[in-house]
Formats: structure tokens, C-alpha cells, sequence
């Protein structure tokens, strides 16, 4: 009898931790990470195809350095950190325009992506290559599958928001940018 009242206060603790680990996944905050994700901006570690039709010397393959920036012929450095594609285009007929080329017609594609990284139970964490379209799902795909001691119901995604590196939980149909970090975190029953 006294060792039974003696393991009631161990046996409600037991119970409490056991309540609170089988918990479902914290709230989800989603709309910071789905609200850029329809959007590719540009890095450092970009390499881009530019195409400015019928001057050939002008176009060719251009990474985006470590300063945000890529370097042309003739128009010389041209920021491009933080634009999409189409707004880079924009920038590069700009200044092609200002009296270089008459009319000229500019493409931008992207080659290379920045990758993205996933750490936590999955059986090879690391670095990856991003690919356009990419949910927190994939990316686990990609790095082999869960482990056995995987939480499935969520991932938590580390990205920079307006200028801060925040980490979110989210479920694992979100989307994935290039510079993520994915962290699958561990069930523990």
C-alpha cells in the first residue's frame, strides 16, 4: 500500500508526458511560407541564361555572384538579387535601351538553382538541388524517405521572411524554396 501511493505522483507524471508528446502537430503558420512561394527570386548562386535576340556577343550563361549581382558585356554589373526572371529581363532591356541596342528583346531562364537543405529523420540528410515545384514532401522523397522515428504530420522549414530567418511549422504539402532548411522532426511514440 505505501509503495503504491508512493508511485501515484510518478505514475500522473508519466501521464502528463505521455499526453503531452501524443499532442497533434503545433499550429500550423502557413501563410508566411506559401505567400512567396509561387515566386522564384533570384540569388547569389544562380547561373542564368540570357538571350538578347540577334546580338549573339551579348548573350550567354551568368551566375549571380556573391553580391547579388551578375556581370554583362557591355552594360557591365546588373543587380539581380531578390528579382524574379521577368523582372531582371526588365532591368537588362533597360539599360540595353539607354544607348547600346534599339528595341532590344530580352529572355531570361534560370539553369541552376540554389539548393535547399533537409536535416532530422530522414535517412540522408544534406544538401539538394531545387527543383521548381518542389513541396516539404518531395524534398523528403529526395533525401531517401522518412526514418522510422519520423513525424509525418509536419515538417518545420526555416526560410528568410521580410529580411529574418524564421522557422515554421508547416504540413508537408508546402511548398519549398532554394535556401530552405527542412527539418523533420522526431515522433516519440
Amino acid at each position: 500500500m505505501v509503495f503504491a501511493k508512493a508511485l501515484r505522483p510518478l505514475v500522473l507524471l508519466l501521464g502528463l508526458a505521455l499526453a503531452a508528446c501524443s499532442q497533434t502537430a503545433p499550429p500550423l503558420e502557413t501563410s508566411a511560407m506559401t505567400a512567396d512561394a509561387g515566386v522564384y527570386r533570384l540569388g547569389s548562386g544562380d547561373n542564368v541564361r540570357v538571350i538578347v535576340f540577334g546580338q549573339q556577343q551579348l548573350s550567354g550563361e551568368f551566375s549571380v555572384d556573391g553580391s547579388g549581382r551578375l556581370a554583362m558585356p557591355l552594360i557591365g554589373e546588373v543587380e539581380a538579387k531578390g528579382l524574379t526572371p521577368r523582372e531582371l529581363e526588365g532591368r537588362i532591356t533597360t539599360k540595353l535601351a539607354e544607348g547600346y541596342i534599339r528595341d532590344p528583346k530580352v529572355n531570361v531562364e534560370v539553369l541552376t538553382f540554389r539548393p535547399f537543405f533537409i536535416i532530422g529523420e530522414v535517412n540522408k540528410p544534406g544538401q539538394y538541388p531545387y527543383q521548381s515545384g518542389m513541396t516539404a514532401l518531395s524534398a523528403v522523397a529526395a533525401s531517401g524517405g522518412y526514418t522510422y522515428r519520423a513525424r509525418q504530420d509536419y515538417v518545420l522549414i526555416t526560410r528568410t521572411i521580410n529580411g529574418q530567418r524564421q522557422e515554421r511549422s508547416a504540413p508537408p504539402e508546402t511548398p519549398v524554396l532554394p535556401e530552405d532548411v527542412i527539418r523533420v522532426p522526431e515522433r516519440f511514440f
